[in-house]
């Protein structure tokens, strides 16, 4: 990944840049936020670190520039004086989380790494020309999507690799949807699934299961595309600013 480094004090920026590139990551520097808001703009990162206390502009305020350019761009501020009140104005401006100098590398090369595996969804129908559809609009928006018409296969997919959401219909042919969120929720207790149907009322006693189970949310065939990309969104950077804060 490429991440660009934000420090007026160039030792951190070195010791930072040094650290990132020995586990495989490409790094640009800039030691004001009137350089970190340039590059954003001439050599978008996949993320920024970035202290809050430089000459110039502050971190915070190069932040509000930076999401002006790249609204999505995940953004983690430093500092080693930030009080509650800074730090709730960083997260307002839409920064992931204020971490303490110094910093925990060992944290900050977990998160991009989790950042990296983020993209990957399971979306499971037993319509295979709506998942087909499903796959190729959010194949567009860059994440890796697989579909499952078979219900006894899903379970199968979550061992193969990490996913960041389930998308899973509520009625799966004869299989209701809710034993296959309670199959999840037993091996994967923190993994979002959210739940579409296009029985609303038929499917009332199922939908009430499925919310007492914990599913995230529900979603309405026929849906607007963007209400599940903001949910995904929402998913995303939830998960990674836990990843940050549990850490």
């Amino acid at each position: 990944m490429k991440i660009l480094v934000v420090d007026d004090d160039r030792r951190i920026v070195k010791t930072t840049a040094d650290i990132l590139k020995i586990k495989g990551h490409e790094v640009i520097t800039a030691y004001t936020g009137e350089e970190g808001v340039a590059l954003v703009k001439s050599d978008p990162p996949d993320c920024v670190l970035m202290d809050i206390r430089m000459p110039g502009i502050s971190g915070v305020e190069a932040l509000r520039q930076m999401k002006e350019i790249l609204p999505a761009l995940p953004v983690v501020l430093v500092s080693a004086y930030a009080t509650g009140e800074v730090t709730e104005e960083a997260k307002r401006a839409g920064a992931y989380a204020v971490l303490s100098k110094p910093l925990n590398f060992q944290m900050v090369l977990s998160f991009l790494s989790l950042l990296h595996k983020e993209e990957n969804i399971l979306v499971v129908d037993d319509d295979p020309a709506f998942g087909k559809t499903l796959k190729d609009i959010l194949t567009l928006r860059g994440y890796e999507v697989e579909t499952e018409t078979e219900p006894r296969k899903v379970m199968e997919h979550l061992e193969n690799n990490y996913k960041l959401v389930v998308v899973l219909d509520l009625k799966l042919g004869t299989v209701d949807g809710v034993e296959v969120l309670k199959q999840i929720q037993a091996r994967y207790p923190n993994k979002p699934v959210v739940m579409m149907t296009g029985y609303r009322d038929e499917m009332g006693k199922s939908i009430e299961k499925a919310s007492q189970l914990g599913a995230y949310t529900f979603l309405y065939k026929p849906f607007e595309t963007e209400a599940l990309f903001q949910l995904i969104d929402e998913i995303r950077v939830k998960k990674l600013q836990n990843a940050l804060i549990s850490a």
